[in-house]
């Protein structure tokens, strides 16, 4: 499946590169023949055009001539030879990485239709509005304006937007989140599993409210009253802005850690998530796998060994340096249907995975946007 589609994917990131202005003098020459064609109404008659000298190259190319010359920039990729002879370890490695290829790929395909379906069965109504009054308009522009005209500016914002807005949205991710329409438009339509979360936690949010509200509201009138004149208990430390205490199994948590006081863990994993880290740099059996807690602060991803010993056992990952982070199936017998996410660093030759994990998705989409966060972040301030 790589192989048959290597050419259309080598296309796609070769046209990407156009848009990301990869090499400014060919990225220029085709801003300016793609505006011009457009202005005298010569668009489709270029891209025929085009794809026939495509494919005279290529017949000249199949006859036996060399020619490297390509419409869009090559961006080149080191190729890594393949091995010959693997040992069974590699082989079952081989075959965990393949299934995660395939799980991450067909993840994908499945959340853009569920999207798509979401969208147009007005399942976030605010969402499909938009959509429904972009159509009658351009139905009503239909009915009046000249095609011409309307091709024309179709044409003029498609060029404008791939050459010049995705380039700037790029470089700026601030901008792009607040900008953005059709991007925000997006990400903020759920998928059936986001929508299953929505209302499992409504509906339990309800319960919690009816049921427990008189007995809550008279405990922490009780914890109140019995915290004044007291200190926190020791080992323990206590966030000033939510009055709450944040510690692992084995006391405070920036001294586990070893991290500064500001470093907690984030409201939706203040007890952290249960799962076994995969360590496939490390081959003694003891070094390969830990169970232990998986936490995320405002920087850091945090594992903690629940083996005792020294705290050498636990692992501390800085956001900024994550490479990569994708979804991970370990094996189905492990807990969680053996689920889990797999993290890249500069400092391991393969990634680390946190697999047998039962809360997965929310894990996963909890790491992925706070790495996003502090990305956007640091380029806004860079550029």
């Amino acid at each position: 499946l790589e192989r048959g589609a290597k050419p259309v994917t080598n296309f796609v990131k070769n046209l990407s590169a156009l848009s990301d202005w990869y090499s400014i003098y060919t990225s220029a020459i085709a801003f300016i023949i793609y505006m011009n064609a457009v202005w005298h109404g010569w668009a489709i008659p270029m891209f025929l055009f085009l794809a026939i000298l495509r494919l005279s190259l290529n017949y000249l190319i199949a006859r036996g001539w060399r020619i490297q010359w390509s419409i869009v920039p090559e961006v080149s990729e080191p190729v890594e030879p393949p091995k010959e002879d693997l040992t069974v370890s590699e082989k079952f490695q081989l075959v965990l990485d393949v299934a995660q290829k395939a799980q991450n790929l067909f993840g994908k395909m499945a959340d853009i239709l569920e999207k798509i379906k979401n969208l147009f069965m007005w399942v976030q109504p605010e969402t499909t509005q938009k959509l429904y009054i972009a159509l009658w308009a351009a139905f009503i522009a239909s009915c009046f304006l000249p095609y011409r005209i309307i091709g024309l500016a179709m044409g003029l914002y498609a060029g404008i937007k791939f050459f010049l807005i995705d380039f700037i949205f790029k470089r700026c991710p601030r901008l792009r989140a607040k900008y953005d329409t059709p991007y925000i438009i997006w990400k903020s339509l759920p998928t059936d599993p986001q929508l299953k979360e929505r209302s499992n936690a409504t509906v339990s949010r309800r319960a919690s409210l009816y049921y427990s509200y008189p007995k809550s509201w008279m405990l922490q009138t009780a914890a109140s009253r019995s915290y004044v004149g007291s200190s926190a208990p020791t080992g323990i430390s206590k966030d000033e802005d939510t009055s709450r205490f944040h510690t692992t199994k084995r006391g405070n948590f920036h001294e586990v850690f070893n991290l500064s006081e500001n470093e907690r863990p984030l409201a939706v994993c203040e007890n952290g998530w249960r799962c076994c880290l995969i360590n496939r740099d490390r081959k003694m059996p003891t070094d390969y796998i830990r169970n232990g807690v998986l936490y995320v602060t405002e920087n850091y991803l945090c594992f903690e060994s629940s083996k005792s010993g020294s705290s050498k056992r636990n692992k501390v990952i800085k956001l900024m340096d994550i490479t990569d982070i994708q979804k991970y199936k370990v094996l189905s017998v492990l807990p969680g249907s053996g689920m889990g996410i797999a993290v890249s660093t500069p400092s391991t030759q393969k990634p680390l995975v946190f697999g047998a994990m039962v809360h997965r998705d929310e894990a996963f989409e909890t790491i992925f946007n706070q790495y996003v966060k502090i990305t956007s972040a640091s380029s806004s301030s860079e550029s």
